[in-house]
């Protein structure tokens, strides 16, 4: 018998050029048990293809400078970072380089599934893992917050080695994956979190769009710069279904009889729908809005996030839709 998740995934990815670049195997990295190592594994060879790249300048002065947006007081602009790079940077002063963070995972029943050696799920956390260990480098407070149909651990951003270390026992403990409410972590951060901040979503967002746009815009709507990573698995963008079979509602756990031609067909147009729905969600709040499929390399994540907050500095995330898909 087959089991696949049964509800439409994924929206738009967006990458900058510079991410065609190979980054780390994430099988291979999928295979170390230390979370922390995995972690640094990712960021250490993020850094070192920065540095064979000639345009890495705009990277590595991430926590001291910002990309220049039209506005911006021009006395902060740093000439001779632009006589290396070719391009305009801003001096970012201590408030605007020192920003709450908040990583909220989806660990819900369908982020279990995995059609390759890996769940939705250990992604994820490495995801999630990778990004607490970038931010803490730029001396970033970062925080975290779990669910599934029900809030779960609750980490206020902090500073330092030893929050990170929390963080990764709070990914580490087993989740019980039970069904999916975004809406709850996302009014929760809605309302411990009173300063503005940077809100990372990590799930695959099988929630009702209305709803979603509605937590999106309330944060937004407080000042919070958020970011969608969405989480796919590679056999649910092409549904691998060549006989009847019986399948599993990843979710419900329902059986249900698919034939196979019926249910491409079906599934494909679920499938758009839905990711044209998150697009229009994400472009209209302001939302950053990324697409990761768990067999592409996890430095794709931590580009993406730098890509959005040097690109758009305080100009929030009303342009990030622009870019190309995969």
């Amino acid at each position: 018998m087959n089991s696949v998740s049964t509800a439409a995934p994924s929206a738009p990815e967006t990458m900058s050029n510079a991410d065609d670049r190979a980054g780390v195997d994430p099988s291979a990295l999928m295979r170390i048990k230390s979370l922390k190592l995995r972690a640094k594994t990712v960021v250490e060879g993020f850094f070192s293809g920065l540095h064979r790249s000639p345009t890495h300048g705009s990277s590595i002065e991430f926590s001291e400078y910002r990309a220049y947006v039209p506005g911006d007081d021009l006395r902060n602009l740093d000439w001779k970072l632009y006589a290396r790079s070719d391009r305009y940077f801003i001096k970012k002063f201590e408030d605007e380089t020192n920003r709450r963070c908040y990583l909220v995972v989806d660990q819900s029943r369908s982020m279990s599934y995995g059609s390759i050696e890996y769940k939705k799920i250990d992604y994820a956390r490495t995801v999630a893992a990778t990004l607490a260990y970038f931010l803490t480098m730029q001396h970033d407070a970062v925080g975290v917050l779990t669910f599934d149909a029900e809030l779960g651990d609750f980490l206020p951003a902090k500073l330092g080695a030893k929050q990170f270390h929390q963080i990764l026992v709070e990914l580490s403990r087993p989740a019980e994956g039970k069904g999916t409410d975004i809406e709850a972590p996302l009014r929760q951060v809605t309302s411990l979190v009173p300063r503005r901040g940077l809100v990372i979503l990590m799930s695959d967002l099988l929630a009702p769009p209305d709803m979603l746009k509605t937590q999106l815009a309330a944060l937004r709507a407080r000042g919070h710069e958020v970011v969608l990573l969405r989480i796919i698995d590679p056999g649910e963008v092409d549904l691998g279904l060549s006989d009847p079979a019986m399948v599993t509602d990843a979710e419900t756990g329902r059986q249900i009889y698919v034939d196979p031609e019926a249910a491409k067909a079906n599934y494909a147009e679920r499938f758009s729908r839905h990711r044209r729905q998150i697009e229009t969600i994400c472009e209209s709040t302001g939302v950053g809005n990324y697409e990761l499929i768990t067999d592409k390399p996890l430095d794709l994540a931590l580009s993406s996030l730098i890509h959005a907050r040097n690109r758009l500095g305080k100009s929030g995330f009303r342009s990030i839709g622009e870019g190309r898909r995969q």
